[in-house]
């Protein structure tokens, strides 16, 4: 009996001492979004990638176009904050950024704008029907009209997934003057040491 209540007590600490508390700006969904996948175009190389190509490193997801004047430069500038407060750790992260503007950011475009963020950014351009499975997939909510003003409305959460393309949790707020750039590395390199 002994035994028994001694090897509970440490199965307990050592699940206690798993255990990582998310920031206020983060929400665990590991379980409730499914794993990453996508079939579109890296516009680096111009060649068709899916998440298979992604796997080992930690994946953070993002919808938006370069015109965007406010959420998604400010969600790109606050991502480049957050892999320079993990320092080394950032090494095993991956800023993915999906156009759902595809007719204004050609790949010359997406390239430029991806590249200002650093070499941790990638750009993914796909076909209609590419992008409309994607953004189903996680419920990404996006919009584009041409006329009378060309207009672009887009969700502005950030998916996170480990290195084996499972989601752990999304970043709500990244868009914001104000993230906790500290906490969402901690979640981050957290997933990163998984």
């Amino acid at each position: 009996m002994m035994i028994r209540r001694a090897f509970l007590l440490l199965a307990c600490l050592a699940l206690s001492a798993c255990h990582h508390t998310l920031s206020p700006q983060d929400v665990n969904v590991a379980g409730l979004v499914p794993d990453l996948a996508f079939n579109m175009t890296d516009v680096n190389t111009g060649k068709p990638v899916s998440a298979a190509d992604f796997k080992g490193k930690v994946t953070l997801l993002f919808f938006g176009y370069t015109n965007c004047p406010d959420e998604c430069p400010a969600t790109m500038y606050n991502a480049a904050r957050v892999l320079k407060q993990m320092g080394d750790a950032a090494a095993k992260v991956r800023v993915v950024f999906v156009t759902v503007d595809p007719d204004r950011d050609t790949p010359a475009v997406l390239a430029k704008y991806t590249s200002q963020f650093g070499p941790n950014f990638a750009g993914l351009r796909g076909t209609a029907d590419q992008l409309y499975a994607l953004a189903r997939r996680y419920r990404v909510v996006f919009s584009v009209t041409k006329t009378p003003v060309y207009t672009v409305t887009h969700s502005a959460a950030v998916y996170v997934f480990n290195a084996r393309n499972k989601p752990q949790f999304i970043i709500a707020g990244l868009d914001t003057n104000t993230p906790d750039i500290q906490g969402i590395a901690a979640d981050i390199a957290y997933v990163a040491k998984q």
